[in-house]
This record gives C-alpha cells, structure tokens and sequence, in this order.
C-alpha cells in the first residue's frame, strides 16, 4: 500500500490521507509516480520492506530495504501504521512519517480515503508482469495467482481505478483527490464484468 497524505501549511484546513493498493503488476508506481510529479501538494510515505532491492531502486526512495529482525524490532515499537506479509517478505507503513506529513496544514485528524487500483484484464496483468523481468516464472505464477485473492478485497476500498489507459487512470486517481470521483467509488454496477472476469 502506499499511503500518500495532501496538506497545505498556509491553511487550517484538515490534512487528506489516502490509501492506494493494488495486486502486483496493476501499475500502481508508475500512477503513484505520475500523481505525485502533477499534484505537488501531495506527499507518499515511503514503506519498508524485507525483500531485496532492485538494481534501479534506492534506499529511501521506492522503500526502506530492512532485515527481517529489523522489521520485527519496528513491529513490536508499534513503529507501523500498518503492515502484512506479502510472498516470502513483509512490508509497513511508517506511522511517524505518515503523521509528519499530516499536520502541516491541519488541527483535526484526517479522513482517510482508500483506493484500489484493477488492471484492465488478467492477460494485461500476465503481461505486465512478464514485462518486468525481475522474476522468474515461478513467482510470476505465484504473483498472478495471489492477485486474485488481493482483488476480492477491492470492494472493501472507497474507490477502484481500471488502469486501463494509464492517463485516464491518472485523471481519475487526481479527480479522487480532488474530491470529484463519485463515480469511481468502489461498489458501481460498471465494475461488475471486470470483477467477474478477474476472479473467474
């Protein structure tokens, strides 16, 4: 998940937390990326992890990459707003960056707004995944078969984004923020043959 909090230091006016989760593959850090480089005023709470770095990731910037006794020790200090085991790695949300974030701008405690975002199909998902080359076809498989089970929970958020056409789905996730996105919240009639095909 990547919480990303709004606020705005000159106003009083409550800070926004918001939730973004989706099945690996769905594209979610490339719209995170993109939502953040067009609403300046937004701010993402880097997670940590146990699992190895990438070659094109760095140390605090797409995670914090920790030992697995070092995420426990953040545990058991109630360090995480939230956090899960996810494949063979665990990963959390820092509650004191997340707070940070929160006060500039406001007095009262945030309203939290959930998002999950759905890729357009389970061959874009596949496809996505392979596009990577980061893993082998072992746990693409793996990944593609626990995807289904992250998607049951999509009806659980406050919204869903189809990223189907990455620019579209980056105006929807900015309409959300804007508080414009009624017609994006999660339990619409339209997302039901999606669902259907997803879960099938």
């Amino acid at each position: 998940m990547n919480p990303i909090s709004a606020s705005n230091p000159s106003s009083s006016r409550r800070g926004k937390l918001f939730v973004i989760a989706a099945p690996s593959g769905a594209g979610k850090t490339s719209l995170v990326k993109a939502l953040l480089e067009r609403m300046r005023e937004l701010h993402v709470s880097v997670s940590h992890t146990t699992r190895n770095k990438r070659p094109t990731e760095q140390h605090g910037r797409e995670y914090y990459f920790v030992s697995v006794p070092e995420f426990q020790s953040l545990v058991e200090k109630n360090e995480f707003l939230e956090h899960a085991r996810v494949f063979d790695n665990y990963y959390g949300t820092g509650r004191r960056p997340v707070e940070e974030q929160l006060v500039k701008g406001r007095k009262a405690l945030p309203e939290c707004k959930t998002i999950f975002i759905l890729p357009p199909s389970r061959r874009a998902l596949e496809e996505r995944l392979r596009n990577r080359a980061t893993d082998s076809n072992e746990v693409i498989e793996r990944r593609l078969r626990d995807a289904v089970g992250d998607m049951t929970h999509s009806r659980e958020f406050d919204y869903v984004v189809v990223n189907d056409d990455f620019e579209h789905a980056v105006s929807d996730l900015m309409r959300i923020v804007r508080g414009e996105g009624e017609d994006l919240r999660a339990g619409r009639a339209t997302l039901q043959p999606l669902l259907s095909e997803l879960l099938a």
